[in-house]
């Protein structure tokens, strides 16, 4: 759908990794990357996704306090938890790894 509906405009997008496999949003990621970078299309969007965090040449606006900031997506809290999740989950595990759970 992204490949053949997104034309010359400009893109209001929430959330759309949502229904998204890490694979696919990787495959749309490459999409974004080629419409924006050749001036085709401009795409604001609202997304909990590290990964689309990541997308190269992305301003990363943060909404905190009712304040909006330019931040760097390694600063988001949602790079970061995922980051510091998939380096040690047994840490972020450990509340459900009781006696009580067996």
């Amino acid at each position: 759908m992204f490949e053949n509906r997104f034309e010359d405009g400009l893109y209001i997008l929430d959330e759309p990794e949502a229904a998204l496999s890490p694979q696919r949003q990787l495959a749309f990621m490459r999409i974004l990357h080629s419409l924006a970078g050749r001036g085709i299309a401009q795409f604001i969007i609202a997304t909990h996704s590290p990964m689309l965090l990541c997308l190269p040449g992305a301003r990363v606006l943060e909404l905190e306090d009712g304040k909006v900031t330019e931040v760097s997506y390694r600063d988001t809290e949602h790079y970061r938890l995922s980051r510091d999740f998939l380096n040690d989950p047994d840490r972020h595990l450990r509340h459900l790894l009781t006696d009580d759970a067996s």
